[in-house]
């Protein structure tokens, strides 16, 4: 009689660690999210404005960083390079949540935000091109709304999400340092 294990030579139960459950979970939730902007810019036609198009780049730092941390969990690598990776993640989706909240800031008036985006337009060129550019421009500011659910604007979102997902790594960095 043969045991499971010896009838499938081959296989092994996937290792599950911390560092492995974690970086997945912010890469997915980085994946979705950031999939979630390009359908509200692409297909929704929200463009977004500076400081949204600020808050993406730690989606796109946290997308692959997540991906080589859970490979690198995955394939057994040593607990310091771990920590590194997550740390990043903590780190880079905790700032993302203060950008957040400072655009959120803007939005609800708090404060102002910074010139080139919810400041006039200026430059419009001559006289003459003022009727041509304005019918081909579209100015997006970062002081305005384009989109609100249950209160919350898309910077909001993206305060709660990049919480989350410091939370997740977070958690996943205690978890794995104590092993």
């Amino acid at each position: 009689m043969t045991t499971p294990s010896a009838a499938i030579p081959a296989f092994k139960p996937a290792a599950t660690s911390p560092a492995l459950t974690t970086s997945v979970l912010v890469t997915l939730i980085a994946t979705v999210t950031i999939a979630g902007a390009w359908f509200f810019q692409l297909v929704l036609e929200i463009l977004p404005c500076p400081l949204c198009l600020e808050q993406r780049y730690a989606y796109y730092l946290a997308i692959p960083l997540g991906a080589l941390t859970a490979i690198a969990a995955r394939s057994g690598a040593p607990r310091p390079l771990l920590l590194a990776g997550l740390a990043i993640l903590v780190l880079a989706t905790l700032a993302n949540a203060g950008l957040g909240a400072y655009h959120s800031g803007v939005e609800w008036g708090f404060w102002k935000g910074p010139t080139d985006c919810s400041g006039p337009v200026v430059n419009l060129g001559s006289a003459a091109d003022l009727l041509s550019k304005l019918d081909t421009v579209k100015v997006v500011r970062c002081d305005e709304v384009q989109w609100r659910f249950l209160g919350l604007s898309l910077a909001g979102y993206n305060v709660l999400i990049s919480l989350l997902m410091a939370a997740i790594a977070a958690w996943g960095f205690v978890r794995t340092a104590k092993r």
